[in-house]
């Protein structure tokens, strides 16, 4: 028997083969400051609505995994301290104590995929840490896009990491990543990474096609697209690199590490910033929000023609 609970709503999506976008959680109890994360989370789910899908944030609430969430629950994922960060390795601790966790990309990803969820939107991905060579410090995310079969819109890799080291594990690990409408690889605060975007498509509509291609195939894994943050809020990557180097300086003088770093370096960048790469991160996500949602409907529409279309 399954231990994963859907919401009516998701249930009855799934089974009319309607289009849903998953949502992750740690950005709600991990990635922002309270009220803002539950009004973020509450408007990312109004735009997946307005633009045709289904929202799914997805969490683990007294030892359940949930496919989609409640207002309620929202609010307890954004102001109980308790609430635990959950990556793959802690699923079944959390489960299995009756806790409650808000999952990562990774977990995010792997229960998305157990419930059939094949879009998902997060903020920024996990990946190589500056350092790695010897701290050995990598995201889960990494070898999760290597093995779980879900298309994940990002605003490219978070700007805290190695760039140029995740992107040459993404290609090892035979993860496609794909720029939508840019050249460059974004870089979450920034659209300027430094770095090509290994692959380019430019509507929501190849991005399915790729997505039924890749899967068709036999090719396990993700799909990574990287979806710029809009030009208007981006924060210059002169700026950002600045903040991030001081951040990062602070982050290694408290001994921070593991699993803690990333929730330090976003809350102090904040700091930094006054607030600014706040509202840069609430804008990328709804803008991830509405192309994820955009793909979730077409990969519904292209799967539901393949599935009309008659045999010989």
């Amino acid at each position: 028997m399954s231990l994963i609970q859907l919401t009516p709503e998701v249930a009855e999506a799934q089974k009319a083969g309607r289009p849903i976008v998953a949502l992750e959680s740690t950005i709600i109890s991990h990635g922002m400051p309270y009220p803002a994360n539950v009004a973020m989370a509450r408007e990312v789910e109004q735009i997946v609505r307005d633009h045709g899908a289904v929202p799914a944030t997805i969490a683990v609430l007294h030892g359940v995994p949930r496919i989609g969430l409640d207002p309620d629950d929202l609010e307890l994922l954004g102001s109980d301290s308790s609430v635990r960060k959950v990556s793959i390795r802690d699923l079944p601790y959390v489960v299995a104590r009756g806790e409650h966790g808000a999952t990562t990309v990774a977990a995010t990803m792997r229960l998305a995929a157990l419930a059939g969820i094949a879009v998902f939107v997060t903020g920024g991905l996990g990946g190589v840490h500056r350092g790695a060579a010897s701290s050995y410090d990598e995201s889960a995310d990494l070898t999760e896009l290597s093995t779980t079969d879900v298309c994940v819109v990002s605003a490219g890799v978070k700007s805290i990491l190695d760039i140029g080291l995740t992107l040459e594990r993404l290609e090892t690990l035979g993860v496609p990543v794909v720029g939508y409408a840019c050249d460059e690889f974004p870089a979450f605060f920034t659209r300027s990474s430094g770095h090509r975007v290994p692959l380019r498509c430019d509507s929501a509509a190849e991005i399915a096609a790729l997505m039924r291609a890749k899967w068709s195939l036999g090719l396990a894994g993700a799909v990574s697209v990287a979806n710029p943050i809009p030009e208007a809020d981006e924060v210059p990557s002169a700026e950002i690199d600045a903040i991030i180097d001081q951040a990062l300086a602070d982050c290694a003088e408290r001994g921070i590490s593991g699993k803690d770093i990333t929730p330090y370096l976003l809350g102090r960048i904040v700091e930094l910033t006054e607030g600014r790469s706040l509202a840069a991160n609430i804008a990328l996500v709804r803008n991830n929000a509405r192309l994820g949602a955009q793909i979730a409907v077409a990969y519904a529409a292209a799967s539901s023609a393949v599935e009309s279309a008659p045999t010989d």
